[in-house]
């Protein structure tokens, strides 16, 4: 067993990428760790930011007591799941187990929902009513959905018209509509206003879509109405629609009056200040806020999302709990898989750090976002975040998005790197 200090820390952290210079505080209170002690730490959510950081609090102190509790037994992954629409890869591809965590890192792995965090004893209690303490708790709950802000859409109706916007079933239901929508169908989407889960998420959706359609249904028809008035890469996204698809897709913004107001499930029958639509497959992704465990907890503010400590993603409501991911308020971080794993790292740092009373290394935050426009095309976006006045802020300069105007061969080399970075990242979390 290595032994763990501060040196050690920062290679461990200098290795994943995720250290600049030194901070000399941190919030809340410190706990020394005793040579013969095993402080627990329970993470609860095993997505990009919980698995990761379940992973990394072992690998940067391999003494401490980790708890990984999430309900799935296999996980599905969001990035990726548009792919698996468009029938490039198989569900296999896109789903991941825990076992490596368990059997290789140490991680101790609980299969249950979390149904109490009790922030004042300090305990977690699962669904059969047992109770576990924790020194330090981990919250990466992800997203849960505002049905009441579109009449007519509920979880009710979900299984009609489905969100698929958290992966797994709704995945597959979708996939189904998707293949026996008649052909020369209208296809609808409804986007959600930010912010939201995997900004370019929706315009890659429909990208897959039509990618599928081109194949199998060519005369099919795709209409967006979003509630927005822009959109994540939209230039690329577009550029890539008419170079690809021709009119196949429509988009309309909320300054199109585009945003969806109404749903009538039974006709699949949407309703906004344009005009009133009829679909053959009707794809509603809702507003989102974060995860219900967040709320029950007493995690959010009122933006409906939690409140941290940017720097080492404690909460500012409850000390002792650190919230990444989706649910967080993360600067000018955008809310996606890459940028979860990453908070996910420097929340672990911050832990040991903090419980052995250090200093901790200043983060520096990465999110890298790429989004297939086409089965061979490509584009994506990057940025380095660090610390400004209490906030992550963007490092100017750092990262960068795809050019526009770009061969074909140029894009294809993105599809490439979309799927080399799809392969790193979730090997790095569930599979090494």
């Amino acid at each position: 067993m290595k032994l763990m200090n501060r040196r050690n820390l920062i290679k461990a952290m200098i290795a994943t990428g995720t250290v600049g210079s030194m901070t000399s505080a941190l919030s809340g209170c410190s706990l020394p760790v005793d040579e013969d002690a095993k402080p627990k730490v329970i993470v609860v959510g095993g997505g990009f930011g919980g698995a990761t950081c379940a992973k990394y609090l072992k690998r940067f102190d391999d003494k401490l007591d980790v708890t990984l509790i999430e309900p799935k037994e296999s996980y599905m992954t969001c990035p990726g799941s548009n792919w698996y629409l468009a029938g490039l890869v198989e569900k296999e591809y896109i789903t991941h187990d825990y076992r490596k965590l368990q059997d290789k890192h140490g991680v101790a792995v609980i299969h249950d929902k979390v149904t109490d965090i009790n922030a004042r004893k300090q305990t977690v209690t699962l669904s059969d009513g047992s109770e576990l303490s924790y020194d330090r708790l981990v919250v990466s709950p992800g997203i849960d959905f505002r049905f009441d802000a579109i009449e007519g859409y509920s979880a009710d109706v979900i299984e009609q018209i489905p969100h698929a916007y958290q992966a797994g079933p709704q995945t597959d239901i979708l996939y189904r509509q998707i293949r026996e929508m008649k052909q020369g169908g209208t296809f609808i989407m409804s986007a959600p206003a930010n912010p939201f889960r995997c900004p370019p998420g929706p315009y890659e959706r429909v990208s897959m879509i039509a990618d599928y359609f081109k194949k199998h249904n060519p005369t099919a028809k795709i209409i967006v109405l979003d509630a927005k008035s822009k959109f994540s890469k939209q230039g690329l996204f577009m550029e890539g629609w008419q170079e690809l698809y021709g009119s196949m897709i429509e988009w309309f913004g909320e300054h199109d009056g585009g945003a969806v107001t109404k749903v009538e499930a039974d006709s699949k029958t949407v309703h906004c200040d344009l005009d009133t639509f009829t679909a053959d497959v009707l794809n509603i992704i809702p507003p989102q806020q974060a995860g219900k465990i967040a709320f029950d907890a007493g995690l959010v503010d009122e933006s409906g999302w939690c409140p941290v400590n940017q720097e080492t993603f404690e909460s500012m409501i409850h000390r002792g709990i650190h919230v990444i991911g989706d649910a967080a308020i993360a600067g000018k971080m955008p809310k996606s898989g890459h940028s979860a794993a990453s908070q996910a790292k420097m929340c672990a740092a911050a832990i040991v750090s903090q419980m052995h009373n250090w200093a901790m290394p200043r983060p520096k935050n990465v999110n890298t976002c790429y989004s297939l426009v086409g089965a061979d095309y490509g584009i994506s976006v990057a940025a380095v975040y660090h610390m400004q006045d209490g906030k992550i802020v963007g490092i100017e300069g750092a990262g960068g998005v795809s050019p526009h105007g770009a061969t074909l061969q140029f894009r294809k080399m993105e599809a490439t790197y979309a799927n080399g970075w799809y392969k790193n990242i979730t090997a790095d979390i569930w599979d090494t």
